[in-house]
């Protein structure tokens, strides 16, 4: 589902060159749910961006669902976001003056899906993450794990090939942590490609796989024992 080789990233710091990552080689096979893991400064956010196709690698490849993913526009990089992904962030990114329903519907509109079957698909999302008794509250009307939700539940409405979380549990309290996590892993159960960005090792133990990173390079990464978040919530 996705492969990388050889990536590498610099950003230029006034006049100094900041190497980001240094010969990144990993692969996610469909129906795989992955951490990556590393302090700041390892290089995950921006590993993260460059495969959420936000950001540009110097060079080596990325091929996405059998696509190179290189030489892109913004416009190009628009529909391969919205065609390949979808993104869950720790800020949840929801818009204020939306309701839920309206939140999760959005990357429809975009994809130029008729009203009615966005309202439809949004609605059938919103009940899969547990909420669709609260489709027509705003954000400032939910907590932050049911926010959470909403923005699980946007992500998957475009139906996606591979789920980008980054941070997903960072601003939540542990038992909403879980409550979230079970839901990846549910998603996850369905043979949904999931990569979660997380600096929180019981987190990590949550997925199937865990990518360490230090200074721009993998330095381990290894399948695991999958803790099921059920038994904690």
């Amino acid at each position: 589902m996705i492969e990388i080789k050889d990536l590498h990233k610099s950003y230029k710091m006034g006049s100094n060159v900041l190497h980001v990552l240094k010969g990144i080689n990993f692969t996610v096979e469909e129906g795989e749910l992955v951490a990556i893991m590393g302090s700041s400064g390892s290089g995950k956010s921006t590993l993260l961006n460059i495969l959420g196709m936000l950001d540009v690698a110097d060079s080596g490849e990325y091929t996405l669902d059998g696509v190179p993913i290189k030489n892109l526009n913004e416009t190009k990089a628009a529909n391969y976001r919205n065609k390949f992904l979808g993104f869950v962030f720790q800020s949840f990114n929801l818009i204020n003056y939306k309701s839920a329903l309206e939140n999760v519907a959005l990357p429809l509109y975009y994809q130029k899906v008729p009203r009615k079957e966005r309202q439809e698909r949004a609605l059938k999302y919103l009940d899969q993450v547990g909420l669709k008794e609260w489709a027509n509250h705003l954000p400032s009307e939910l907590s932050g794990g049911q926010n959470q939700r909403v923005a699980i539940a946007r992500a998957m409405a475009s139906e996606p090939k591979v789920l980008l979380a980054d941070e997903p549990t960072g601003a939540l309290d542990s038992t909403t942590s879980y409550e979230v996590m079970d839901l990846i892993q549910k998603i996850n159960d369905q043979g949904n490609t999931i990569l979660v960005v997380t600096h929180e090792d019981d987190i990590a133990h949550m997925c199937k796989r865990i990518v360490y990173l230090k200074d721009g390079v993998i330095v381990e990464d290894k399948k695991v024992k999958q803790v099921r978040a059920s038994a904690h919530v």
